[in-house]
């Protein structure tokens, strides 16, 4: 029986998650260079991530030993609620990248382990205590700084309250998970939600796509295989080490996004931008900490199996 590797035995893990963070800068950087060399949507972002993206989720579900079996789902419908959720946080996600800077957009969606809090207060009715609102409001600040206001000195507002909607999406998916994972497997989950972003982009596309030049193409394709791979490394990376061991190593795509900017997009940050940044990164590594002290003093000494 498999069970969790210990955290002094979780390098592997570590690796992976460092990999993952690393392949969804690229994605995030790859959909926002392609809005400089064409008008890009956001719907055909999330069309080719999901595209490009496919057959490699699909090379990991039938490399595993349920094969296509895992793909079946006992709540279809809280499946298709699962995906509401999650396609329309990440239509807002990339449409912030086209609005804001990449670094902006990056830090703007790390926000939401901090609405996760606030979900998890009034929809699932945890009990959070006065450290963990101090996290809470400490990641408001750095929004708070990085928008200046007051001063217009901050990126477009428009574009950091869409990264803020796209980021409590992604919150309100994160509670629905804690739910859908207690039935279903991560290959369906993944794997539904990339069929999902398929359909839904491809959908809106009829709308708002036009003819792209192939290094358009072959950019947007880039990004759709460096996300696929990214969930690939995420997803394995729990298989060597507990989340709340890895899950920091996710604040590592802000480091990329700054040097993916400065590179591709010839963009550096603002002081605002780093001082927010470090604000909401603080406030999220604190509370993944908070929820991995929380789930070992209500968790059997023996871990369970995955």
């Amino acid at each position: 029986m498999r069970t969790f590797a210990p955290v002094h035995g979780a390098s592997r893990g570590i690796l992976l998650r460092i990999a993952s963070a690393g392949c969804f800068s690229l994605m995030a950087a790859m959909m926002k260079f392609a809005t400089t060399l064409e008008p890009v949507t956001a719907p055909e972002m999330v069309f080719y991530r999901a595209l490009f993206g496919l057959p490699v989720v699909l090379v990991w579900v039938m490399s595993a030993p349920a094969g296509l079996s895992a793909l079946k789902t006992r709540r279809p419908m809280v499946h298709l609620w699962r995906c509401a959720l999650g396609v329309t946080g990440i239509l807002l996600i990339f449409q912030t990248l086209r609005m804001l800077p990449l670094a902006d957009a990056t830090t703007i969606g790390f926000t939401a382990p901090i609405f996760a809090t606030l979900l998890s207060v009034v929809v699932l009715k945890e009990v959070v205590g006065a450290r963990r609102w101090t996290a809470v409001v400490l990641g408001f600040i750095g929004v708070a700084v990085m928008v200046q206001p007051g001063t217009g000195g901050g990126p477009p507002l428009t574009g950091l309250l869409i990264g803020l909607a796209g980021a409590f999406m992604a919150a309100a998916v994160t509670v629905t998970l804690r739910q859908l994972g207690k039935t279903e497997t991560t290959a369906s989950i993944v794997f539904w939600f990339f069929v999902a972003c398929a359909v839904v982009g491809g959908g809106l596309m009829v709308f708002t796509a036009e003819w792209r030049a192939w290094p358009t193409y072959a950019v947007l394709a880039a990004g759709g295989v460096a996300g696929g791979v990214a969930q690939l490394f995420m997803t394995n990376s729990l298989r060597h080490a507990p989340v709340g061991v890895v899950a920091p190593f996710d604040y590592l795509q802000i480091v990329g996004a700054v040097l993916f900017g400065w590179w591709l997009m010839h963009a550096s940050p603002t002081v605002s931008t780093l001082i927010g940044a470090a604000l909401i990164a603080a406030s999220g590594l604190y509370t993944a900490w908070r929820e991995q002290v929380r789930r070992r003093e209500t968790t059997p000494a023996t871990p369970p199996p995955i």
